[in-house]
């Protein structure tokens, strides 16, 4: 069956996603309208076609587990010179996504990820572009601010062509079995040895 690339995240809900996305592009980057606006989990990582089954399970059995939690966005910051990126910083909701993204990379599941660098949320809205356009995305957007409470997490693999898709939102539950439901749209998760985790 061979491999397929599969990514984790959040998406950062309506108005605000598209918004964001359309600055980034705006910005020049070209990778914006393949690349939702997310936060990401589980950063690109190649398995095993016939795993995916094993996967869904391994997220379906973490979100029933797993509670709303409040998230918030605020200003700007930068990995550079580490790495090319300009992000939105996430302000609230970052123990909720660690707690995630460990359970998901857990050794004993079926995505066990060793990250390139410590996990660190954020929203990336410019990514190895050239320094001027980076300095613009962090000049541009550091006022910027948006809130939300954060109910799911979603399964995205990315396409020969580059563009992220869904495959299925989890919906958090209150301990019971929660089943995936399919979806459609286009995904969120930053290449991966370019940028930071997250």
């Amino acid at each position: 069956m061979g491999t397929v690339t599969l990514g984790v995240s959040i998406a950062v809900p309506e108005p605000h996603g598209s918004l964001l996305q359309e600055r980034r592009a705006g910005f020049g980057d070209p990778a914006a309208h393949g690349i939702p606006t997310h936060v990401t989990l589980l950063p690109p990582t190649e398995v095993d076609a016939a795993l995916l089954p094993r996967v869904q399970a391994h997220l379906a059995a973490i979100a029933a587990v797993s509670d709303p939690f409040a998230m918030r966005l605020d200003g700007t910051g930068t990995f550079r010179p580490l790495s090319p990126v300009v992000f939105v910083k996430l302000v609230e909701g970052a123990a909720g996504c660690d707690l995630l993204q460990q359970r998901i990379r857990d050794a004993a599941g079926p995505l066990p990820r060793e990250l390139q660098f410590p996990y660190h949320p954020h929203v990336t809205v410019a990514h190895g572009i050239p320094d001027e356009a980076m300095d613009r995305a962090f000049e541009e957007l550091a006022g910027y601010t948006a809130e939300w409470t954060c109910r799911s997490f979603a399964l995205y693999e990315q396409g020969a062509d580059e563009v992220w898709r869904k495959l299925y939102d989890y919906e958090f539950g209150s301990g019971r079995t929660v089943s995936a439901v399919p979806a459609q749209g286009g995904s969120p998760v930053d290449a991966p040895a370019r940028t930071p985790a997250g």
